[in-house]
């Protein structure tokens, strides 16, 4: 799992079936210094984020038992939002 920060918002005019109803988000991942960050990943939001939050996302095959829907195409799913972490 990794704690991201939403970035914006991905519009897709045309998806996979499987991943109809759920909006898809930018997220940039967040490394142990909050000043520094790392990779931009777009992901499935299941909990309706905004931009700016952060939020924690979870990767690979769990990602698809987020969505419970197992042959979906789906590598990152925001699993949920996060009020406070302590980096120590």
């Amino acid at each position: 799992m990794y704690i991201c920060t939403v970035q914006g918002k991905c519009v897709s005019t045309i998806k996979n079936k499987k991943l109809t109803g759920y909006s898809l988000v930018i997220v940039q991942k967040l490394k142990k210094d909050a000043d520094e960050s790392e990779d931009i990943i777009v992901a499935v939001d299941t909990i309706g984020c905004s931009i700016g939050e952060t939020v924690l996302v979870t990767s690979g095959e769990n990602a698809k038992y987020a969505l419970n829907v197992k042959d979906a195409p789906v590598d990152a799913v925001i699993v949920g939002i996060v009020d406070t972490y302590d980096s120590n």
